[in-house]
């Protein structure tokens, strides 16, 4: 075989491979992607670059120069177990019965395996894994989350702040979680090299993966090699290890050939708690109705899907995760059993939102209603109790497109809008009434 005839096999033979892996990814990425879902635990808007943070995060900031950014993304809840509840079932965590508060380690509450979260859709055709946080119960109903869809379960029952503390491994088709030591400091490293391995070992097949890492999370203990590199203190250092993490997943996705395979999520459960930062929105984790509560980071990433370094102020939930998941892996719901919407056409960089509001609970109270446009808060915190802006006559209405931090009601200049959102408040609470649970001791402030 001569020189030319050579080139002309070995070109042959590159263009068969290109064709090949050109089929292989089209036949991946419509109608099965893979789906990353990385979810931090009390991470504010405040805390990385993409939403005007101080602390550098230069592998979040170049996810969001290659996808998509939301704006006016809402977690289900203002704490974690309701939220993670929400997003994993696509419904109002008072209809799972996971409302009130958090699960605490004796709690006897949990996820019923009744409920279909987004492995359980997206199953038999997917490899699911859940690696980190669970918080979803833990008496042997609930426990281990295997029992819940879940092919893999690496990680922890609750927040690393409640004891005892221990790494849990579980499989799927077995009802025993095993269980080591560990210590907080390698806590997230644990995390991500468990979801690079598992990223590496279903390359070859459609995967959901949600990387739940526990931080920044009070107490924050940075990995070492992360101590010390933030002017934010230790919660900084430790926000400087969650990008990284970050970065080494997007890494992985990349190195195997992925990238147009898979939409990588960004997010967090809920606001900052204690430390940690909102941004320019009011009140924190666990607040009632106001933004820093539940306005949290949402960023996407899907070459040659999601478009590139795009904004949108269109509204979302994470109740829309499980339907947004689902209706671009093909797999059809029951859209009537949710209360998630399918918002891929907003991940695909249209402006519009299929959404017409998002409900914001305290617990298990309506307080608050979010349109594209306005904001409606029923009440607050004061003194220890709660306030009822109505009984107290100063009704509060928020112009969002002119007010983010939601400081000047505008309800006197806004009557008709003011009856509309009283109107649809209304109407939720009759909604959800029925499924109101009794409330936990030491509760005895909340509405009735």
């Amino acid at each position: 075989m001569n020189r030319r005839d050579m080139l002309r096999s070995a070109a042959a033979i590159g263009g068969l491979f290109a064709t090949h892996a050109l089929a292989r990814s089209r036949s991946r990425s419509h109608p099965s992607p893979n789906f990353i879902l990385i979810m931090c635990d009390d991470l504010g808007c405040g805390d990385i670059e993409p939403y005007g943070g101080v602390i550098p995060t230069p592998h979040i900031n170049r996810l969001a120069k290659q996808g998509v950014t939301l704006d006016n993304y809402y977690s289900p809840a203002n704490l974690c177990t309701p939220s993670r509840a929400g997003i994993l079932t696509g419904k109002h965590p008072i209809r799972c019965g996971l409302g009130w508060e958090v699960l605490l380690e004796s709690d006897l509450r949990g996820l019923s395996v009744s409920e279909r979260t987004i492995a359980n859709w997206l199953a038999p055709r997917y490899a699911s894994a859940l690696i980190g946080k669970w918080h979803l119960g833990t008496a042997p109903a609930y426990w281990p989350p295997t029992k819940h869809g879940f092919d893999l379960f690496y990680g922890i029952p609750y927040s690393h702040d409640m004891t005892p503390l221990a790494l849990f491994e579980a499989h799927a088709g077995s009802d025993r979680a095993g269980s080591a030591p560990v210590e907080l400091a390698s806590l997230q490293q644990n995390f991500c090299r468990r979801a690079e391995a598992f990223i590496r070992e279903h390359r070859d097949r459609p995967f959901f993966l949600e990387l739940a890492l526990s931080a920044p999370h009070l107490p924050v203990v940075p990995a070492p090699g992360f101590e010390r590199t933030s002017k934010a203190g230790s919660y900084g250092d430790v926000v400087r290890e969650i990008d990284s993490i970050v970065g080494r997943i997007v890494a992985q996705v990349d190195a195997l050939g992925l990238a147009r395979d898979t939409l990588i999520v960004f997010t967090s459960d809920n606001g900052p708690w204690f430390e940690g930062s909102p941004g320019p929105l009011r009140d924190r984790k666990g607040g009632e109705a106001y933004d820093g509560g539940s306005h949290v980071p949402f960023l996407v990433r899907m070459p040659g899907t999601v478009p590139a370094g795009v904004r949108t102020g269109a509204i979302a939930s994470g109740l829309d995760v499980l339907p947004t998941f689902c209706a671009m892996a093909g797999v059809e719901t029951d859209a009537s059993t949710l209360d998630g919407q399918d918002v891929s056409s907003v991940l695909r960089g249209a402006a519009a939102s299929p959404r017409k509001e998002i409900l914001i609970f305290n617990n298990e109270i309506v307080v608050g209603i979010r349109t594209q446009r306005w904001k409606y808060v029923s009440e607050t915190y004061y003194r220890g109790g709660r306030t009822d802006y109505v009984e107290r006559g100063y009704p509060q209405l928020y112009d969002m497109d002119f007010d983010r931090g939601e400081n000047y009601s505008v309800a006197d200049r806004y009557p008709e809008v003011l009856a509309d959102m009283q109107a649809r408040l209304r109407a939720a609470t009759a909604k959800f009434a029925p499924f109101r649970t009794p409330r936990p001791p030491g509760f005895d402030w909340v509405s009735q």
